[in-house]
Parts: C-alpha cells; structure tokens; sequence
C-alpha cells in the first residue's frame, strides 16, 4: 500500500514538474518595426527583442549563413530592420527583414526562450564575434 501511494505521489510530482517546464502561453505580439518586436506572457513576463537579435538567432537553416570552424556566425547586422510579420499557423509568425531574410519561424515558446536569455546570448554573440574579428557593424562598400 505504501509502495502504491508514494509511487502515485512520484508520478504526479514529475506530472506538475513537466507542466511547469512548458513556457507560459503567449498573451500579446506587438510589432514596432524597423526596431524591435514585444512579446507578453501569462506568467507576467515582458520582452523588447531588437530586430538585430532576432536576425542573428533566426531558426531558420539558412544557406548564406558563415560558419567558422563549425560555428554559425552572422555579422553586420546591427542597423538591420524589421519590415513585416506573417502569422504560421497558431504557433508562430515569420518575420521578414530589410536584408531580405525571411526564412525563420519563431515559435512563441522560441520567444520565450529568446526573451528569457536575451542577455547571455547577446554576451555570447558578442564574443563569437569578437572571436573571429567580426563587426556587428555591417561592412563599408568599397
């Protein structure tokens, strides 16, 4: 009887830690182009993504993209711009930039993810660069 209800307990601890790990339902999208676009969340959350973040961590598998020993590295992106959004489905939307990229589907839990670590991947897309001598700054035409 004790093995039955502590297994009952276990299964339904792991049943509220898998619900808690989904990210919570997207309550707002706000397009403010060419900059930026603002995601809400039901848990309270609010997130300002700039267009250049969202280019630089677009999902999209994308041919033209540089790698560099392996790693996936986009440059010269700071002065990029948000021209459009297309809804996909009730699950994301495609942004469409000025540099004609539009290939990426950003989920909600994606914007999620994004928002939620704005900061550490912006660090790490920094360093990246740096890495490589590479400029956020896009190339002067000769």
């Amino acid at each position: 009887m004790m093995r039955a209800m502590s297994s009952s307990l276990l299964l339904s601890a792991v049943r509220r830690a898998h619900a808690s790990a989904q990210p919570p339902r997207l309550t707002r999208l706000a397009l403010h182009p060419p900059k930026a676009v603002e995601v809400e969340f039901s848990d309270g959350s609010n997130f300002n993504l700039p267009a250049e973040f969202l280019r630089v961590y677009s999902p999209a598998v994308d041919s033209k993209i540089r790698t560099i020993g392996g790693e996936k590295v986009i440059s010269g992106r700071r002065h990029v711009g948000i021209m459009s959004a297309e809804p996909v489905g009730n699950y994301g939307v495609r942004i469409i930039f000025d540099d004609l990229h539009k290939t990426g589907i950003y989920t909600w839990n994606y914007f999620y993810h994004l928002g939620a670590n704005k900061f550490t991947l912006m660090r790490s897309y920094i360093k990246l660069l740096k890495k490589h001598s590479l400029s956020r700054d896009p190339q002067r035409r000769k």
